[in-house]
């Protein structure tokens, strides 16, 4: 089987959109029966996106064998069914390191290291390693064309040609055309300027499709197409539209999937739709709303919590709900108190590191808690419940998690080698254990407990979730808190770590350690998501 290539690239401005456009061709193109897959290629220095700020760089987005990668792939796996893992992101500064860690090795036998082809060469080799199995590769390039950080991978993706043959290779240019409400009309010369430099590094794209929040005329996409030598049927106009699900089938109503398999002379079934018009069906046709409030400390920065507003958003396509997401700083929650909360009928608190912002979180679980309003804890939101229900409920005043107050009388929350009781008798462990004071991260195995409600809505006994996180919940602490009428629902297999709490008096008050929004996707949505949307619309109308 020989592996196609298609390769996207962004011209004029950033924020185009390329991770959304990639992900709903690839869409498409799985609707076309095709084995596709998605790669991200990004050209910043870090090794990966693992220490760069929220507030930079948006979520984190761990892949199920552990990988922190960039948050495009989120979009990828809400659009497609192949899963990504490791190999589908990775930066320059993890390109530089393989080859420097090389060249220390002496595996290159002293030559002198360049640019091309050593850093060129194994960008191809990653490329065409996560092309063994699949008919399409797409390739999303970060960054914009013209940018110094992009030229390696751009020079890359020029040499793929001779590896591959130009039949197996696709250049898709996305690009703005913007429209000038003085003049009354789009503009095409960025987008041809674009073209230029990509011409200048040796790229001809085969397609273009242009951005603007009007519609491309046929007029404007022929005069494209004549000055950057691409055919009229492969300029297509991208709007914008009220919902990213409708993207798949604007392109397939263009016949981008119909231009592809002609190039790579590929034999297709046509493309299958209904499951994209089932969703957007869903998402314009609700029988009512609820408003979500997201409690962190990132609000300024949507992407921050990207998967999780979007989980939020396929919870109320699977009830037939609209979802008004307000996202509240935890801080001003501290500052104003639960007041700011009067509105919502749900309160969600999600993952995140440090200590600020936590009185705030505390402040909105214990709203929650005491006015029967759904609560959902993620990660970091299932262990300030936990610190809550320890001080409030079952009276350990200065139960803390060892993150904020190393040395807080009941450490209901730290690293395993930490944990101990409240007579301070610390907690042994095995000598073969590598948990301790490390980061615990992608896909792990939770044993449900019988008749638990998180048993009930998963519909199974054993489930795989994936973790970002280093803290434990303490087991030498728990029984005292189980005792005041807290449940723990959910187990790592081996038994030894808590995944999952509920209360069971309470309508619907649920934390887990892992991160359910990087599994949710808007055609299956997720058990938890739902089931919380659910009770936030029963909340409302009562």
């Amino acid at each position: 089987m020989t592996t196609n290539y298609i390769f996207i690239t962004g011209g004029v401005v950033s924020s185009l959109g390329k991770g959304i456009t990639a992900a709903s061709l690839a869409a498409i193109l799985e609707a076309c029966k095709l084995n596709v897959t998605i790669m991200k290629l990004d050209p910043y220095i870090n090794f990966d996106p693992g220490t760069i700020s929220p507030r930079q760089h948006g979520e984190v987005f761990v892949t199920d064998d552990g990988a922190e990668t960039d948050l495009d792939l989120g979009h990828y796996e809400r659009f497609i069914r192949t899963k990504m893992s490791c190999r589908n992101n990775f930066t320059t500064g993890k390109i530089y390191s393989e080859v420097l860690c090389k060249e220390r090795r002496g595996e290159y036998l002293g030559a002198t290291i360049q640019v091309i082809p050593h850093i060129t060469n194994t960008i191809k080799e990653r490329i065409m390693e996560v092309g063994i199995s699949y008919d399409i590769v797409i390739v999303e390039i970060g960054g914009t064309v013209g940018d110094i950080e992009s030229l390696p991978f751009l020079e890359a993706i020029r040499q793929m040609v001779a590896d591959v043959g130009r039949d197996h290779i696709m250049y898709i240019h996305l690009t703005l055309v913007p429209y000038i409400n003085a003049a009354g009309e789009l503009k095409t010369k960025p987008t041809q300027h674009s073209v230029k430099q990509l011409l200048s590094i040796g790229i001809q794209p085969d397609a273009l499709i242009c951005r603007s929040d009007h519609t491309v005329p046929l007029i404007e996409r022929k005069k494209i197409a004549l000055f950057c030598n691409v055919h009229e049927k492969a300029v297509i106009s991208l709007k914008d539209v009220d919902s990213i699900y409708k993207i798949p089938g604007l392109l397939n109503s263009q016949g981008l999937d119909d231009y592809i398999s002609k190039h790579f002379k590929l034999n297709v079934s046509e493309a299958d739709l209904s499951e994209w018009e089932q969703v957007i069906y869903e998402e314009a046709n609700p029988i009512g709303e609820v408003n979500i409030g997201i409690v962190g400390k990132y609000v300024e920065s949507p992407d921050a919590y990207k998967s999780v507003i979007e989980a939020l958003k396929h919870g109320g396509l699977k009830n037939r709900v609209n979802v008004n997401i307000e996202l509240l700083d935890s801080q001003d929650v501290e500052t104003h108190g639960a007041k700011l909360l009067n509105s919502l009928h749900a309160i969600l608190i999600p993952g995140g590191f440090g200590y600020r912002g936590i009185k705030g979180k505390i402040i909105a679980v214990r709203y929650a808690r005491e006015n029967n309003i759904p609560y959902f804890g993620i990660c970091l939101g299932m262990q300030v419940a936990l610190i809550e229900f320890a001080r409030n409920v079952a009276q350990m005043e200065d139960a803390n998690s060892t993150e904020f107050a190393p040395d807080c009388r009941y450490p209901i929350v730290a690293l395993i080698t930490e944990w101990r009781d409240q007579n301070g008798k610390i907690k042994q462990r095995s000598e073969d254990s590598n948990l301790g004071g490390t980061m615990r991260l992608g896909g792990y195995k939770c044993q449900l407990i019988a008749n638990s409600k998180v048993h009930q809505l998963y519909g199974c006994d054993v489930i795989t979730e994936r973790h970002r996180h280093r803290y434990e919940v303490n087991n030498c602490l728990l029984n005292e808190i189980k005792k005041a009428g807290l449940h723990i629902s959910g187990y790592s297999i081996d038994k030894q770590l808590v995944e999952i709490i509920e209360i069971p008096i309470h309508p619907w008050f649920v934390g887990c350690q892992f991160h359910p929004e990087f599994t949710s996707t808007p055609r299956d949505g997720h058990p938890l998501f739902t089931s919380f949307i659910k009770a936030a619309f029963i909340y409302q109308k009562n």
